[in-house]
């Protein structure tokens, strides 16, 4: 269903394809009907929010794959020492 509303619209190309292909910025109604506040500084801050958006979200991917490793090393460490354990208690009784 469409409706008859008419939205101001930025489209930001990514400078990462593989991520997404641009990212869509809907206007305020106002944004542009207030003193001071020009085309080009809406269309800047439309960009720099998607250069934040990737900087964050790879800084976050980067931190994922250093804990899974880490999680795993754990993760192995404890179940090794875990059935060392029980083999140990097993030959005791």
């Amino acid at each position: 269903m469409v409706k008859g509303v008419t939205r101001q619209v930025i489209l930001v190309k990514s400078p990462d394809p593989r991520l997404f292909e641009q990212a869509i910025f809907i206007v305020k109604e106002e944004a542009l009907n207030r003193p001071g506040v020009s085309q080009e500084q809406v269309i800047q801050q439309a960009q720099a929010a998607a250069n934040d958006y990737l900087k964050r979200s790879r800084a976050w991917s980067d931190r994922e794959h250093g804990l899974t490793g880490w999680l795993w090393a754990v993760l192995g460490a404890a179940s090794a020492s875990l059935v060392w354990l029980l083999g140990f208690v097993v030959i005791i009784l």
